[in-house]
């Protein structure tokens, strides 16, 4: 069995990070960023936060510096958290990125390395040798069988969309398990969370795409609060969207999505199902000390990443700041 953990086993790490967060970027300074008479002046308002200095960077330069930065941190929070899950969980998303990436380019005959991210939990080179060397034994028993999955799917089909669906079903179920070996039931919802908000969206364009019903059956994913069958049912007409999330966190974006599924716009839609989770996650601040604060701490540093990629790749292409200010997400660290 697994160790059990207790919240005052992370009082000093809720402790530093509630201390970090208020060192991160706010509203105010993205304003600065986005006032700031050159893009040189906006980059190094970052360094406060933390960040190096990419007062010089191109395009490339600012993507690897940011993603530095995730994968110091994530490099950090390992050695200090009680239970690895807390970081892995997120670290999750990458290693599933690199297989895509590296399942696609082996079917294709080029070399997709430049695409690789380094945030995941197994670093990018030795994941890229060992599918070239075909040494998957060195891999974690899940990915291994991902992958070989999806490698076969692809020469099988030539359709790398149903690589991706076997990929991403993967990576859910692992993040799942993942959860459910934390204990945390904290960690768990959030897991759920996404995959009701991803199936959710997954449906929406599938109607508006015009796809059948078996596309949408392969394409959703179980292990949600919301039955994946139940939601694929009401998106072919059987019943309300907004009845498939009732009184849970997606419920007003159930609402957009039925409208959007109708023709209406995407934008809100997305957004509701973003705030969803930003609104369960907040909820961690309810609580002083636990899991939760790191939890949080690292979905406001991915949104932290994703605003401060928006506005220097903005400002350096020349774009109106308000035209930037308008693609801003908010939030509130």
């Amino acid at each position: 069995m697994s160790k059990k953990f207790k919240d005052t086993d992370y009082l000093m790490l809720s402790s530093m990070l509630r201390a970090r967060e208020a060192g991160m970027l706010s509203r105010e300074r993205m304003d600065r960023m986005l006032s700031a008479p050159s893009f040189a002046e906006a980059a190094k308002l970052l360094v406060d936060c933390g960040y190096e200095d990419m007062s010089s960077a191109d395009a490339t330069g600012i993507d690897a510096a940011l993603s530095r930065r995730r994968a110091a941190v994530f490099t950090e929070l390992s050695g200090m958290v009680p239970q690895p899950e807390a970081v892995d969980i997120f670290r999750l998303k990458y290693d599933y990125h690199n297989l895509k990436v590296l399942v696609k380019s082996a079917a294709a005959g080029v070399d997709g390395e430049y695409l690789l991210s380094g945030c995941g939990r197994v670093g990018a080179e030795a994941l890229k040798s060992a599918v070239a060397e075909g040494e998957l034994g060195d891999l974690p028993a899940d990915m291994a069988a991902a992958y070989t999955e999806a490698a076969s799917v692809l020469n099988r089909t030539g359709n790398p969309q149903l690589a991706d669906f076997g990929l991403d079903a993967a990576y859910f179920a692992e993040t799942l398990a993942m959860a459910g070996r934390s204990g945390s039931a904290f960690l768990k919802g959030y897991v759920q969370l996404l995959i009701d908000s991803a199936n959710l969206r997954t449906a929406v364009r599938t109607v508006r795409m015009g796809k059948d019903r078996e596309f949408m059956d392969t394409a959703l994913v179980p292990g949600g609060a919301a039955d994946a069958a139940r939601l694929a049912m009401a998106a072919a007409g059987g019943e309300a969207l907004a009845a498939v999330f009732h009184a849970t966190p997606l419920a007003a974006a159930a609402a957009l999505g039925a409208d959007a599924m109708k023709g209406g716009p995407l934008t809100d839609f997305e957004l509701a199902c973003d705030n969803a989770v930003s609104a369960y996650l907040s909820a961690a601040k309810m609580k002083p000390f636990g899991i939760e604060a790191v939890v949080e701490y690292i979905y406001l540093l991915e949104l932290e990443i994703t605003a401060a990629r928006m506005i220097l790749t903005g400002r350096l292409a020349g774009i109106e700041p308000e035209v930037i200010r308008e693609r801003l997400r908010d939030i509130d660290a």
